[in-house]
Parts: structure tokens; sequence; C-alpha cells
């Protein structure tokens, strides 16, 4: 049933994206899917672009892919069921751009319980439940 499993998560904050990657790593093992991390990098605010070296986009690039590596290897599935990518741009946008790469049938990420700020402004989680075009489960932390 849930052949290809997208898990977006936040490197600043691992400790919230560990339920999700659970979650996905038991579905995985029991429909024998595969998981892809991913890790989306906003892009450099043009104002800030000349106070950061040339390469930092590069930079960043390269720790993303590390530290995805590392939490790859620690997630407890088969190295040949997990892969990673890095995207860089708009949060929920190149989320939905990966789902649709890999032909995700289920998106599992994690979301802090609703504060009132996010009923009105609305979050990435939301923009994603809104507009996926597969299955998303939201495991709240």
């Amino acid at each position: 049933m849930f052949s290809s499993i997208l898990v977006p998560l936040d490197l600043a904050d691992t400790d919230l994206a560990r339920p999700a990657i659970a979650t996905a790593a038991t579905l995985s093992q029991t429909w024998n899917g595969k998981v892809r991390l991913l890790n989306v990098l906003p892009m450099t605010p043009v104002m800030l672009a000349e106070y950061v070296p040339a390469d930092f986009d590069v930079q960043q690039r390269q720790t993303s892919e590390e530290a995805l590596a590392i939490v790859a290897q620690e997630s407890g599935i088969d190295a040949a069921r997990i892969s990673t990518a890095v995207r860089q741009g708009g949060i929920y946008h190149e989320i939905l751009e990966e789902a649709s790469v890999v032909k995700a049938d289920l998106i599992v990420m994690t979301s802090h319980r609703p504060a009132m700020r996010t009923y009105f402004l609305g979050s990435n989680a939301g923009h994603v439940v809104r507009y996926a075009k597969c299955s998303v489960l939201v495991v709240r932390h």
C-alpha cells in the first residue's frame, strides 16, 4: 500500500522528526516500501547575499547532506530502503515537488501542537495536508 514514503524533516530540530521517522520505518517494513528523508533549505535572502561567502549555498547543502546521512543511518531502516534528498526553496512547495518526483504514496511529517497563530496564518504541515496529491500522516509532537 505504501511503497514510497516521504519524510520531510528540519535538521535544526531532529528530535521533533524522530516520531515521523519511527512511523515511516514501521510502515515501510510492513509494506516493504522505501523511505525518502528530505530537508528543505531556505533561499538566501538577496539582502544577505553580499554578507555571506560565495559558496554559502554549496556549504549549506553539503552540511545538510551529511546530517541527513547520519539521520538515515541512525533510523534503523535498511540502507537499501532509505534515501535522502536536499532541496532549496519554499518548504511546503519543495515537499510537494519531492513527493511528486518520488511518486510518494504517503508523506509522514511531524508538527507542533497547533497554536493560536497557526490557526490564522497556517503552517507548512497545513499546506502539505491541503495540497498533497497523496495521503499525509501528521504525527503530533
